[in-house]
C-alpha cells in the first residue's frame, strides 16, 4: 500500500514537473515574441525592408536593413549548402561502410566536440585562415566560417536520423543485390528525408542567427554584397550595432530587425514542416 502511494506521488511530481517545464518554454517563447513585436512593429516599414542604410542611419536618419537581410540569406544559405555537401556523405559513410569500426566512434566524438566549440572560436579560426591567404573579411570568409559552424550540427542530426531506419530495410536491400551506394540513395535517403530536412533547418537557423563567427570573417557594410570577396552585413550584427546606439529610434529599429530575423526563421520552419510532411508519405512505418 505504501509502495503504491509512493509511486502515485512520484508520478504526480514528474507530471507537475513536465507541465511546469512545458509552460516555461512556451511562456519564454511568447514573451520573446511579444517583446520584439511590441517594440519592433512601430519601426517596421516598407522603406526599412527595401532600402540600405544611408548617411546618418545610426543617428536616427532614413534608410533600411536590406543589406543585412540579403547578407544574412547569402551567408546562411551558402554556409548551409557547403555544410550539406560535406555532412550528407559523412553521415552515409558512418552507417554504410564504417558501422563497426573505430572510425565511427572517433568521428562522432570529434563532431560532438566541434558542436560544443563557441562560435567566436570559429570566427577567430576563420580570421586566421583569411590572413594566411592574404584575404580580407568577405562574404566568402563568412560562408566558410558558418559552414564549419553548421557542419557538426547538421552531421550529427543526419546521423541520428539515419540511425532510426530499421536495419531490416537495409539488409533487405543488400539481399536483393543492391550496392552500398544504391542502398544509401534509394533506401536510406528516402526513408530519412523528413528528418534530414529537419537537420538542415536546425543548422540553417543556427547559422543565420550567429553573430560571433561572421564578425571577423564577413565584416560589415552598408552596401549589398556584389561579389564573394566583398564584405557582407548580417541581421545579428545589425541588431547589435543598432542596440549599441544611444538613440531610442535606432534601438527600436533593432527590435524591428530582430522581428524580421524571427519571421525568416519561422517561415522556413513552416515550409520545412510542410515539405517534411509530404516526404513522410514515402517512409515505411
Amino acid at each position: 500500500m505504501k509502495q503504491h502511494r509512493r509511486r502515485r506521488l512520484e508520478e504526480r511530481f514528474f507530471l507537475v514537473l513536465m507541465v511546469f517545464s512545458t509552460v516555461t518554454v512556451l511562456g519564454s517563447l511568447f514573451l520573446i515574441l511579444y517583446t520584439i513585436i511590441r517594440r519592433g512593429m512601430p519601426a517596421l516599414s516598407v522603406d526599412m525592408l527595401t532600402k540600405v542604410p544611408k548617411g546618418g542611419y545610426y543617428l536616427g536618419k532614413e534608410g533600411g536593413i536590406l543589406n543585412a537581410i540579403v547578407g544574412s540569406l547569402y551567408l546562411a544559405g551558402g554556409g548551409t549548402l557547403i555544410a550539406l555537401v560535406l555532412s550528407l556523405p559523412i553521415a552515409l559513410y558512418l552507417h554504410s561502410h564504417a558501422r563497426h569500426s573505430r572510425v565511427v566512434h572517433v568521428t562522432r566524438l570529434a563532431l560532438d566536440v566541434l558542436w560544443g566549440v563557441p562560435s567566436i572560436v570559429y570566427g577567430a579560426f576563420g580570421f586566421i585562415i583569411l590572413l594566411a591567404l592574404g584575404m580580407r573579411a568577405s562574404l566568402l570568409g563568412g560562408i566558410i566560417a558558418l559552414a564549419l559552424l553548421e557542419l557538426p550540427i547538421m552531421t550529427r542530426g543526419m546521423d541520428e536520423a539515419i540511425a532510426m531506419i530499421p536495419d531490416a530495410l537495409k539488409e533487405a536491400s543488400y539481399a536483393l543485390g543492391a550496392t552500398h551506394l544504391e542502398t544509401a540513395v534509394k533506401v536510406i535517403l528516402r526513408q530519412s528525408a523528413p528528418a534530414l530536412l529537419t537537420a538542415v533547418l536546425l543548422a540553417f537557423g543556427r547559422g543565420i542567427g550567429d553573430a560571433a563567427s561572421v564578425l571577423f570573417t564577413a565584416g560589415y557594410t552598408d552596401r549589398l554584397p556584389d561579389s564573394l570577396l566583398s564584405p557582407a552585413a548580417s541581421l545579428p550584427l545589425a541588431i547589435f550595432f543598432q542596440l549599441g546606439t544611444p538613440f531610442p529610434a535606432v534601438q527600436q529599429r533593432a527590435y524591428a530587425s530582430a522581428l524580421v530575423l524571427t519571421v525568416i526563421v519561422l517561415a522556413l520552419s513552416i515550409a520545412a514542416r510542410y515539405f517534411a510532411k509530404r516526404l513522410t508519405r514515402n517512409v515505411v512505418k
